[in-house]
Parts: C-alpha cells; sequence; structure tokens
C-alpha cells in the first residue's frame, strides 16, 4: 500500500488556477490563448457576470487577502473519504507505483458516456487509463498517486454529471435505486407533457385544416403560447440529460451521440420559439417533446437492460444464497443475510442448502457438490477439518461450519475479479462502431447543415424543418449501442448453459476459424478410465492409491478407484509427500523412498535409466502391445527404475464423431495434442476421421506450447485441461478449458466449460458466428436506415415530429432484431441447465 498511502492528503501542485474560484484547472479545459481560465462553465459564467456588473473590486480584495485564504475545494470536500486509508485500503490496488479503483458512476446510459469517461486521462494529468464497463456502470481509473488523489479524480467526473460512488456493497445498490426513480421520474413528466402537447397541436391543425376563420386568433397565439412554455419544461428537466452529455463532451473535446439530438432540439426549439413570438410558421415543441419522451424511453429501457442483462458474474454470484442461520453461543441458529458474515462466524448448513462462504467444517460430514469449482462431477466427501467453499451444495448431512474467507476474498470472489477483469476489455468489433459513430455524426451534422442552407435560398421555414428533421432522424445511438449489447447478450446466453467467456473479444475471434488443438483425455473421450491390465510388483499398489487419490486427473481417478480396498487397508494416508508435476505424471517421496508415476516420456525426463531387472523384459513387452491396441499406459518407478505398467482403456465419447464434423464445418481445422501414447492418439485419431499426421501423442505442456507457437497468431483454438495446459491455454488465440478448476482455468484460458463433452463448444462457436452475423446485419441495417430516412429528410419529404418517431423505433426495431436472432436458435441438447 506505499503508493496507495502516499497519495493521501496530497493535492496536486498546478500552475493554472480558475480565476474566479481558484481553484486547479483540470489539464484539458486550459486554453492557452484565452486570457483568462475556469475549471468549469459555472465558474466563468459568475466571472463574466461580476466583471460585466462593474465589481472588479470583489476580486481585487481577494486576491490581497490570499496570501493567507486557503481556496475552497468543494467538488474534492464532497469525496475526502476517497483518499482516507480506510477507503483505499478497501478499494484501491497498487501495483508499480500505479493506483487502481473500481467506481461505479450515476448517470451512464450509453456508448456516448463511454467515449466521454475514457478520455478521463486528456482532461485530468496523473490519469493514466479509464475503462468503463457499459453494462455494468463501472469504471476502472488508473492513476499516479504522486501527481493527482481519487478525490480529484471523483470530483471531476462529478462535475461531468457522473457522480462516482465504490463499486461494491450497499452505496451501489443505493445509487442504483436513486437513478432509477430518477430516470422514471424523468420519464413520467416527459410523457405526460408530450401527450398535452399532442393535445394542443392537435387543436391547432384542426383548426389550420378547417380554415382560418374556425380559430380565433388570440386562442391559437395561447395555445402557441402554452406550447412554448411546456416544450421548454420538457427541454429543461427531462431533457436536459442531452444537454448535459452533449456539453461534457465538447468540453472534453469530443463528439458522442448527443450531439446531433441536442443540435436538432437547440435548432426547433430557437426556431419555435421565433415562431410564437412572430405569430407565423410551425411551432415544433410537440415534435421536441415527442423526441425527448421516445428517447428517454429507449434509455430508460436500456438503463434496465444493462443492469439486468445476466452475465457470467451475475450467474456466479446467484450461487451464493442470500441468507444463512448463524449459530449463537448458547447453540441457537439465527436467521441472517449473509452479506453479514464475517471470518470467525459458525453456520449451519442443512442438506440440499448451498455453503455462504469459504469455510471449514467443525462438526458433521457430509458430500458437497463443487463441480463448477473443481470440475469434478461426482460429490466430494467431507468431514470434520475440511475445507469447504461458498456457492458449493451440501448434498448430505448436517454441517456446521467456521467461517474463513469471505467476498472478494472467496474462491467465488477470487473468479468474478477474473471474469470482471474480462469484461473491461473491448472487443475489436466494438471499437470498430465506436469509430463509425464518431464519423458519422460529424457526417450527419455537415449534411444537415448543408440542407439548411440548400433551403433556406428559398423557404427558411422549410430549411429549419427539414434539417432538424435530418438530424433528429439519423441519430447513430443503434450503431454505439446494438453491437455491446448483442455481445453481453451472447455472453448471457452462454453463461446460463455453462460456458463462461471471460472477454467478447472471444466471440469475434472464434468466429473466424482456424486451427482447432484438441487434448484427449477427458475431452474427446469420456474420461472415465478403466484399468484393463497391470504388470509388475503387486506390493506397489497401495502406494500407487495412496499417491493418485490426491489428483484430479482421470488417469489418477482411474488409479485410485481400482484398489480403493488396498487403499484402506494400508495404514497412514498421509506419509507421502506427493506433488502432481503437471508434465505428464506425479512424484512421491517418504521414507521409504521416492515414486515416479506417469509416462515414459515423464520417466525419462526425471532420470528413469530403465526397467527393474525382475520386470524389465514383460514390462517392456506389454506396453508396446498396450501401445497398439491405443490403450494408456502408466508406468512406475521406484528409485529410478521401473517396477509396473498399468494399462487403462477410455472410450471416445458418444456424439464426439459428429461434433468433430460441426466444428470443420464451422471453418475449424481439427487437430489432436495429448500427453497420452501415440498408439492411444492414433486410435482416437482414426475413429474421429482426423488425419494421423495431426495427431500428436506423448506431448508436454512445453511440447503443446510449441505446436501453438509454430502458427503464431490469433486463429489458433486450443481446448485443454485448465491446469495441466495453462501455459498453452495462455498462448493460444482463444484456450478453452474444460477440467479442473474454474479459477485456474480462467487465470490461463479465455473460456471455461463446466459441462462434459464438445456440445457445449458447438454451442459457443454456433454462438459465437451467430453473434458476428447479427453485428454486421444490425450495421446494414442501420447504415441503410440512416442513408435513406436521412435523404427523405433532405428532400423536404419528413418533417420533426414523423423523424422523432422513427428515430427511436430504429433504434428499438434494431435491437429487437437482435435479441431475437440471439434468443430465437440455440444449439446444444441440453438447454435448460444454467451453472447449476
Amino acid at each position: 500500500m506505499t503508493a496507495v498511502t502516499a497519495s493521501i492528503d496530497r493535492r496536486r501542485e498546478c500552475d493554472v488556477l480558475c480565476d474566479h474560484c481558484r481553484l486547479p484547472v483540470p489539464t484539458g479545459l486550459v486554453n492557452p490563448l484565452a486570457g483568462h481560465q475556469f475549471c468549469c462553465a459555472g465558474c466563468e459564467a459568475v466571472y463574466e457576470a461580476v466583471t460585466g456588473c462593474g465589481m472588479d473590486d470583489y476580486y481585487r480584495l481577494r486576491d490581497a487577502a490570499g496570501a493567507t485564504l486557503v481556496p475552497a475545494q468543494p467538488g474534492e470536500a464532497k469525496f475526502e473519504s476517497f483518499d482516507s486509508l480506510g477507503f483505499q485500503q478497501i478499494h484501491v490496488q497498487s501495483a508499480g507505483g500505479l493506483c487502481s479503483v473500481d467506481l461505479f458512476l450515476e448517470g451512464v446510459t450509453c456508448a456516448a458516456c463511454l467515449w466521454l469517461i475514457e478520455r478521463l486521462p486528456r482532461v485530468v494529468g496523473g490519469v493514466v487509463e479509464a475503462r468503463l464497463s457499459l453494462r455494468r456502470a463501472t469504471v476502472r481509473v488508473t492513476w499516479q498517486p504522486e501527481k493527482v488523489t481519487l478525490s480529484q479524480i471523483a470530483a471531476v467526473l462529478d462535475r461531468f454529471g457522473y457522480t462516482p460512488h465504490p463499486s461494491r456493497g450497499r452505496a451501489r445498490e443505493v445509487a442504483y435505486r436513486t437513478e432509477f426513480r430518477a430516470r422514471l421520474v424523468k420519464l413520467g413528466v416527459a410523457g405526460a407533457i408530450s401527450g398535452n402537447l399532442m393535445l394542443v397541436g392537435a387543436a391547432m391543425y384542426a383548426g389550420w385544416f378547417g380554415g382560418a376563420g374556425n380559430m380565433a386568433p388570440e386562442y391559437l397565439q395561447l395555445f402557441r403560447i402554452v406550447s412554448l412554455v411546456l416544450g421548454s419544461v420538457c427541454l429543461a428537466w427531462p431533457g436536459s440529460e442531452f444537454f448535459t452529455n452533449a456539453w461534457t463532451a465538447c468540453r472534453s473535446r469530443t463528439i458522442n451521440l448527443d450531439v446531433p439530438i441536442v443540435l436538432a432540439l437547440m435548432a426547433g426549439g430557437l426556431a419555435g420559439t421565433a415562431n410564437v413570438f412572430t405569430g407565423r410558421g410551425e411551432v415544433y415543441f410537440d415534435s421536441l417533446s415527442t423526441l425527448v419522451f421516445l428517447l428517454l424511453i429507449g434509455r430508460f429501457l436500456q438503463f434496465r437492460q444493462l443492469r439486468q442483462a445476466e452475465s457470467s458474474l451475475d450467474l456466479l454470484l446467484s450461487l451464493m444464497p442470500s441468507n444463512c442461520r448463524v449459530v449463537m453461543e448458547d447453540g441457537q441458529t439465527v436467521d441472517m443475510p449473509a452479506a453479514a458474515l464475517t471470518i470467525g462466524s459458525l453456520v449451519e448448513v442443512r442438506p440440499q442448502e448451498f455453503i455462504p462462504a469459504d469455510s471449514t467444517i467443525t462438526r458433521g460430514r457430509s458430500e458437497v457438490d463443487q463441480a463448477l469449482l473443481t470440475g469434478e462431477s461426482a460429490h466430494v466427501k467431507v468431514d470434520a477439518g475440511d475445507e469447504v467453499f461458498g456457492g458449493t451444495k451440501n448434498g448430505g448431512g448436517v454441517i456446521w461450519l467456521r467461517v474463513s474467507r469471505v467476498g472478494e476474498e472467496s474462491r467465488i470472489g477470487q473468479l468474478m475479479k477474473l471474469l470482471e477483469r474480462g469484461l473491461l476489455e473491448k472487443p475489436g468489433i466494438v471499437r470498430f462502431a465506436d469509430k463509425v459513430s464518431v464519423w458519422f455524426v460529424l457526417l450527419v451534422s455537415v449534411a444537415a447543415l448543408a440542407t439548411f442552407v440548400w433551403w433556406a435560398r428559398t423557404d427558411l421555414p422549410a430549411a429549419i424543418s427539414h434539417a432538424v428533421a435530418m438530424l433528429i432522424v439519423t441519430c447513430p445511438c443503434v450503431l454505439g449501442l446494438a453491437t455491446p449489447v448483442t455481445i453481453a447478450m451472447a455472453m448471457g446466453q452462454l453463461a446460463r448453459r455453462d460456458v463462461l467467456v471471460k472477454s467478447g473479444s472471444v466471440l469475434e475471434r472464434l468466429a473466424c476459424g482456424g486451427r482447432l488443438i484438441l487434448d484427449k483425455t477427458g475431452t474427446l473421450t469420456t474420461g472415465q478410465m478403466t484399468v484393463v491390465d497391470f504388470v509388475g510388483c503387486p506390493e506397489v499398489w497401495p502406494s500407487i492409491s495412496e499417491i493418485e487419490r490426491r489428483s484430479n486427473h482421470p488417469v489418477a481417478i482411474a488409479l485410485a478407484r481400482h484398489r480403493i480396498e488396498s487403499e484402506r487397508t494400508n495404514g497412514s494416508q498421509s506419509r507421502w509427500d506427493v506433488t502432481e508435476r503437471g508434465d505428464g505424471g506425479v512424484s512421491a517421496t517418504s521414507p521409504e523412498g521416492a515414486v515416479l508415476i506417469g509416462n515414459r516420456s515423464f520417466l525419462e525426463r526425471n532420470g528413469v535409466c530403465g526397467n527393474g531387472a525382475a520386470w524389465g523384459e514383460e514390462i517392456e513387452t506389454a506396453e508396446r502391445e498396450h501401445e497398439a491396441a491405443g490403450h494408456t499406459v502408466v508406468l512406475v518407478a521406484m528409485d529410478g527404475r521401473t517396477c509396473a505398467l498399468i494399462a487403462l482403456r477410455d472410450e471416445l465419447r458418444s456424439g464426439t464423431g459428429e461434433a468433430i464434423e460441426h466444428l470443420r464445418a464451422a471453418g475449424f481445422r481439427p487437430e489432436i495434442c495429448s500427453g497420452d501414447a501415440q498408439g492411444a492418439v492414433d486410435r482416437v485419431a482414426s475413429q474421429l476421421g482426423v488425419a494421423l499426421v495431426l495427431a500428436r501423442g506423448g506431448v508436454s505442456p512445453e511440447g503443446k506450447l510449441s505446436v501453438l507457437r509454430e502458427s503464431a497468431g490469433m486463429g489458433v483454438v486450443m481446448v485443454g485441461d485448465g491446469v495441466n495446459d495453462a501455459a498453452a491455454l495462455a498462448a493460444a488465440g482463444v484456450g478453452i478449458a474444460v477440467q479442473g478448476g474454474a479459477e485456474a482455468a480462467l487465470a490461463a484460458a479465455d473460456v471455461y466449460i463446466a459441462r462434459p463433452g464438445l456440445e457445449p463448444l458447438i454451442d459457443l462457436v454456433d454462438t459465437a458466428r451467430r453473434t458476428m452475423r447479427v453485428i454486421r446485419g444490425n450495421f446494414a441495417i442501420s447504415l441503410s436506415y440512416n442513408v435513406l430516412a436521412g435523404g427523405l429528410a433532405a428532400c423536404g419529404f419528413m418533417n420533426p415530429l414523423v423523424a422523432a418517431i422513427l428515430m427511436p423505433l430504429s433504434s428499438a426495431t434494431v435491437l429487437s432484431v437482435a435479441a431475437f436472432a440471439m434468443r430465437g436458435r440455440r444449439s446444444g441438447k441440453n438447454q435448460s441447465g444454467g451453472i447449476r
């Protein structure tokens, strides 16, 4: 925490101070050509008012006392607690001289907010990076603590209109509920004003259609004034968020999606006001209020959708029970929220209930289902003294637990951290959409200006009407919103089917096809291996069983289960010091000697010089025969000499052949790369129609890494064990882990599959391809609509009212099409499952 504590109570030295409030001016707001500098528009307005009234003496007197005057800092004072040691110990991470924090922001609505917030480094000196998760309205800020404090950063975000809160805890939920109510109130007010203005407009239109004599001029003018008053209220309050977003974007020297909306509102409002006072021309406030109302509806729905979209992170949170039973000192149990648990709490968990936190069993014995966290489908027997994890399910008797880790320190918490980092990554297709939207906004603004100039030569009211209609109808909101929403929906659907995707970039890469490198055991085969032969000294079986029971590898499980009775009669189960090497076997030591268990290459790499004298020829003969038959061969060496051979058989999973053909049709070239013997790999390759030249056996984890490096690039997909193949998974363009713990899997891989077989992989690939098709379709539909609608507006075939109705309807249509396309088809047979 050295870098963190160094930032506490430190204030950035700044040479440029605001001429009104004397606060430091953010770097991005300094105008070297201006005679006066201001930290915000409010200070500039007050300064101009004071000097304009001839009260310059105020500043002269203030400056005279400035030697002892400490300038007020209301913005930073509001967030002074962000600099406290307690806050930073809980929420701030420090590494390499930089600090980072996750903050929940009020007011985040769309891609326009994302563009503005991610330009924070341009405005605040010392900020290195700002990455916004639009779905969670959470920004990760990285800064240099010696140059700027967190309270200063928070104050700038607040001035931009995005009040920051700690991203975790009750404050975030309170802020969400407050923003939800505020949006609902604004939506209701806008709807009421829009409805009344439509009635007023209907009365005026009826008078016009029936002839000028049907409505007295004084009543017509009254209706126009009513429209002006109600329309001004609608623009000033419910529509204020568009003006705020556009203004903050301009202050940061960027252009967002609200800029053309604000231009349309300002142009229509000014023209309508002028027409009211001159008594001629159209009053645009009915169209403008309808536009504000429909836009607020769209943003309210987006706000709800982005917060409620089921993601892998939200599904993991659902594993944790909301309530639990805490055992009091007198032995009685009291129901309490699981969030109130602390380290050391004593909890009672009954059968079929979820464990609320990482704990140690103090009383009772049971069986626990922890498939998500460990990859083991069978229930694990636990007894007093064993550790259990939050989110797992108690499948046996009543147990008492002593809580050891809560919140982010738990295994589920660590897994959520890994997923959260990936969610902050912006896929290339989203970055492309952002760039296209920026240029499209510029193009629309220029086109609207050209339309105004063209029509103004002959008809000024028509010029205003057509330009406003173009600005309204061509707003490219869907370009910035449809892409991230589609990706979020795809990731949520996959998570509900037990496929955890770390980043949306994975879907983009999977849709392109390429090399597909598959591990054999547990992926192509059932992983339920059975022992078919044993050659060698039978006295080593108890030791083999005891050593292998500590591993989760399919071979180890088969060996441990085969001689479970001999393990029970072996006495002590703790005399072996076992190390799972991750390169083809395990090693163990005890006072009796050293044991190596693994394939031939593993033994040779660890100095085993040959077979034991008593079993040498028999073991060599059996090894050749079983490898020719496609069996998995495991050798056992004690004190540097081979003393036993075990042959195992693993059957191909049902439907694997069809899955391989499906993946070929999707543009992948399947290959097999396994640590198993070459004969066993060749047998599986022949059954699946994979060319033997693409089937490699006896490959170590380092060898798999070399295979991946043969074709560097993003077009290599690796499917393997989340622990043993960590290096290869990390090096692949897309690493997919199907075995081992989810934490280890997601630390190295991009995807973790909690279901066995290749069916989830088909589901993943099909979803990725469908997602990219939907995104490309959204681009085509949106651009075609904007070109057509913009052309109609420029040619005078569309008025602002029609444009106000069409623009949000077009966005809603594209989003609805995306939702239908993503939900309309689901690959795979098991569609009812979820994370559980």
